[in-house]
């Protein structure tokens, strides 16, 4: 009987453990389910529909090597900060926003452009964070620069004047910079050569995909590659915007050749796009040039060589450039404002900026609306010399006003049709001389005004 009780309590104690097993399993899995539904219930990154499928394969470029870094500049669990090592022997050149408060990054970088010579000894580093842009942050931003640029300097052994930097961000507030400089050692252990794509996440901001292009071309049988990445979507406006930008090439350039073709290329490219007309602090383009190619260095792009490398350049910067309208905040349609016939270039610059920044046409570009009578508003106040009876404007191939009415064959139909589409052309031709301009933009929507208003938030 004693015997017996003993089983009996045995199996009692069996039971109730596994019970208490099973009473775990299913609350551990019900925990799992209510994480897994408010993971579910959380709304997903709005990535722009004008986005392009995916990132390209960028190719290596001999002499560049690249880390990021989760430092917690501002963001959390996600990279914000971005290292850049090129190899010695390499030039380099720079374009920046000509903004009177442009940040104490843009500034050091002016500075030390303009100390390089033709031919700079030393490998060069960039260091870029984003989530702060270290602008109007009085003379703590210039020592903050300073540290980050002496710590790489240090840890990769390069001259501190060839450490440049850049930041982008909320303007107004302290940078951080210890946690960039403790950052730097394990971003210098990080740096590999197949890392762009992941250089080029570390930079976003409001960003909603990476931007990424690249170009390969033949220089003198020599095989030359070009690649780069960029980051931007809101204030962007022509003279550069709230945007940085990337490029490398192994193609051998003297440093005065390289300037000029960079030059040369921003204005056909970053300076001739806008999303809501306002220019950044921040703005900087740096190109770098290894030089691992071993082509004969060129000295400029006008020669026939330099014109093909300067086209390729060109190429990936207009890429880099309408990618970042693709990802206009709030952006559902790319528009190509393109004029001709203006009695000057610098007329022809003006009309077509003035359609491309006019709230009333990129709100009826968002609404699918074909007013046409904005457009003929944004040329009259452009400034630029017009004559209403010599004018032309057209929707893609449509032709929608001539002769200062609108044109018999135009129906009100056809239009709307058209602007339905996700990339549109505006034409317009002044009829007045030879000059002409192309400047592309975005429609402008609510959610411009959400991300906007919720920025620092």
């Amino acid at each position: 009987m004693a015997k017996g009780d003993k089983k009996a309590k045995g199996k009692s104690k069996d039971t109730s453990g596994k019970k208490a097993k099973d009473k775990s399993k299913k609350k551990a899995a019900k925990e799992t389910k209510a994480e897994e539904a408010e993971v579910a219930a959380k709304p997903k990154p709005l990535v722009s529909p004008l986005a392009p499928d995916r990132f390209p394969d960028l190719p290596v470029i001999d002499g560049v090597r690249f880390a990021t870094a989760q430092a917690g500049v501002r963001y959390k669990d996600r990279t914000d900060v971005m290292l850049a090592e090129i190899a010695p022997g390499s030039t380099l050149a720079g374009v920046f926003t000509r903004s009177a408060t442009r940040s104490a990054a843009v500034l050091d970088c002016q500075d030390k452009l303009e100390m390089l010579g033709d031919t700079p000894k030393g490998g060069f580093a960039i260091v870029v964070n984003s989530g702060n842009a270290n602008t109007f942050t009085g003379q703590r931003g210039a020592s903050d620069v300073a540290v980050i640029a002496q710590a790489a300097a240090s840890a990769l052994k390069v001259p501190v004047g060839h450490v440049f930097t850049s930041s982008t961000g909320v303007i107004g507030e302290p940078l951080p910079a210890e946690k960039i400089t403790d950052a730097l050692p394990g971003l210098v252990q990080g740096l590999s050569p197949d890392a762009a794509e992941d250089a080029a996440r570390a930079i976003m901001t409001t960003d909603t995909f990476p931007k990424g292009a690249m170009a390969e071309v033949e220089i003198g049988g020599v095989a030359v590659k070009v690649m780069g990445f960029a980051k931007g979507s809101g204030m962007i406006a022509p003279d550069m915007a709230t945007m940085l930008g990337y490029i490398f090439t192994d193609a051998a350039v003297t440093q005065d050749g390289l300037q000029a073709i960079l030059s040369a290329a921003t204005k056909r490219s970053f300076n001739a796009i806008t999303v809501d007309s306002d220019t950044s602090t921040s703005d900087t383009v740096l190109l770098a040039a290894t030089g691992k190619a071993g082509n004969v260095p060129l000295s400029s792009g006008r020669s026939a060589e330099g014109k093909i490398l300067a086209t390729a350049i060109e190429e990936v910067m207009k890429d880099l450039a309408l990618q970042i309208v693709r990802d206009g905040e709030g952006a559902t349609k790319l528009v190509e404002v393109r004029v001709t016939g203006a009695k000057t270039a610098r007329d022809a610059d003006k009309v077509a900026r003035s359609i491309a920044n006019s709230p009333l046409v990129k709100t009826a570009v968002a609404g699918e609306d074909p007013n046409w009578g904005r457009i003929v508003m944004a040329v009259g106040k452009s400034g630029a010399v017009a004559d209403r009876d010599l004018l032309s404007i057209r929707f893609g191939d449509i032709l929608v006003a001539e002769n200062g009415w609108v044109a018999e064959s135009y129906r009100e139909e056809d239009g709307a049709s058209y602007m339905t589409g996700q990339e549109l052309l505006i034409s317009v031709d002044l009829g007045l001389g030879r000059g002409e301009a192309t400047v592309w933009t975005c429609d402008l929507t609510n959610r411009y005004i959400e991300i906007n208003a919720d920025y620092r938030s």
